[in-house]
């Protein structure tokens, strides 16, 4: 049996859509899970769209997402180049190769002229399907001369073979096409440049891919490409095609929904394992259903039978929430790590947030259930830096019951206490409760709210000791003494 040889082929023409990342996720998880080979092919013939800044953005979003593939035209291989841009001879020569076997032919004819026949076709109530008659009827004598003497290039076009054919889709099950589904179509354009149902299959068949995993938005170019395996006798690959993703309205995914690219996620502070995670359950399950699954526990339990026929419903709220899950499991070295792009320069300097590694790493510690995106950490950290503005409400409150003066008996203890540590800030506070003879969770609520400005938080003793004793005293000497 030959090895398991899967691909992921972007266009460099925009950012990582998440439904590219979850078509790369199953072609990766699939062929790690059959001990096979994950190539990354770049399809840039787009001249006009397609930019080196797109190619690189894509790379770094698959590289940030762990993706690891054993070829591809960063670390190439011996099926290269992976560009299709370095690949244009090889397209014309299996052109050529088809027109001296009769099964594809030349079409001289301007665009316009062919979307004029198109739109008759149309008019007549007929399907847009060429045949090889109606478009060599457009290459007249006269044109031909014409087109050599300007040394213009016809395009060429795959005469197509009116029959049924089945695809037994790993995914989908049998797909009928009929015999009068697709006409000829375009396999090299006038400029040279190759189509991509024409590229597709000559860099599929001549890399050795034995499994071809993409969106079902490309079965009605599976017939085509059928077409063109058995013209060529190369071997059909497997197809899977995967269900589209849908909003929770059920409509088409798009921006409305929330972020759709890779990029996006990147930049709000989402981690990639949560977003492997999450991606791979658009449309499959696990054996036992387990939803928080790294990607070692993916490739042991991955496989196609396990993939929907139905449209994947994307959540954006549960991958905020599964996000928030995999932050939570964070060791403080990791957070450090991970949260500096989110800090610096927001909150801290560069040199600030490494000669404060110890308070930095408690600090985000302390604040990191409160948050589902690393975005949200200056925010949250405000409480330490920022002094709240004095709530005369409260202090009018206070002072009226006589409860004030257990806060000011609170600061002088604070001020004078040998060591400012967790476990003795702990001790002095709730000798001032017991003391006071106040119920202890009114006393810690309002204690919050004059250090903070805020009624929930991080755990409140944890708070005093990284706030500092400077600050605390400050603050609660402000709010006594407005």
């Amino acid at each position: 049996m030959s090895i398991v040889r899967t691909r992921f082929a972007p266009s460099p023409t925009g950012y990582l859509h998440v439904g590219g990342a979850r078509t790369a996720l199953f072609s990766f998880l699939y062929a790690k899970s059959h001990k096979g080979q994950f190539i990354l092919r770049i399809e840039d013939t787009d001249v006009e769209r397609s930019t080196k800044k797109s190619e690189e953005s894509l790379l770094s979003d698959l590289k940030w997402l762990g993706f690891d593939w054993d070829e591809g035209p960063d670390v190439g291989g011996k099926y290269g180049p992976y560009r299709q841009s370095e690949r244009i001879e090889l397209y014309r020569n299996y052109a050529q190769k088809l027109i001296d076997n009769g099964k594809a032919y030349f079409v001289y004819a301007e665009a316009e002229e062919i979307e004029k026949l198109r739109e008759t076709l149309i008019s007549k109530s007929k399907a847009p399907h060429y045949t090889r008659e109606m478009l060599e009827s457009l290459s007249t004598p006269e044109k031909i001369e014409r087109y050599k003497k300007e040394d213009r290039q016809p395009a060429i076009y795959f005469s197509m073979e009116r029959k049924d054919r089945v695809l037994n889709d790993l995914v989908k099950g049998d797909v009928h096409f009929g015999a009068e589904s697709v006409g000829d179509f375009a396999i090299l354009r006038s400029n040279g440049l190759p189509t991509y149902n024409f590229a597709v299959v000559i860099d599929d068949a001549l890399m050795d891919i034995t499994h071809v995993i993409r969106g079902d938005d490309h079965l009605s170019n599976t017939v085509k490409q059928i077409a063109l395996y058995n013209a060529l006798e190369f071997k059909v690959p497997q197809f899977a095609h995967l269900s589209t993703i849908l909003g929770p309205d059920r409509a088409r995914l798009s921006k409305r929904h929330g972020s759709t690219s890779i990029s996006e996620y990147r930049k709000r502070g989402f981690l990639p394992q949560a977003m492997i995670n999450y991606l791979a359950l658009l449309g499959w399950s696990h054996p036992e259903l387990k939803e928080i699954l790294d990607m070692k526990e993916l490739i042991e339990s991955f496989d196609l039978d396990r993939v929907s026929k139905n449209p994947a419903i994307y959540d954006e709220k549960k991958l905020i929430w599964m996000n928030g899950q995999y932050i939570r499991k964070l060791s403080e070295e990791e957070l450090y790590k991970v949260s500096k792009p989110f800090i610096v320069p927001i909150f801290l300097s560069e040199e600030e947030y490494k000669s404060s590694q110890k308070w930095v790493m408690s600090a985000l510690s302390s604040v990191k259930n409160e948050i589902n995106e690393l975005s949200q950490l200056p925010e949250k950290l405000e409480v330490y830096s920022k002094a709240p503005e004095v709530n005369y409400e409260l202090r009018k409150s206070l002072e009226k019951t006589g409860i004030l003066l257990i806060y000011k008996a609170l600061k002088n203890l604070y001020e004078s206490m040998d060591e400012w540590a967790p476990q003795s800030i702990a001790l002095a506070t709730r000798q001032v409760v017991k003391e006071a003879k106040i119920k202890p969770g009114i006393f810690y609520h309002t204690l919050r709210e004059i250090l903070t400005g805020k009624d929930s938080g991080p755990d409140l003793v944890n708070l005093i000791f990284l706030l500092g004793r400077e600050n605390v005293v400050s603050r609660l000497k402000r709010f006594l003494e407005a």
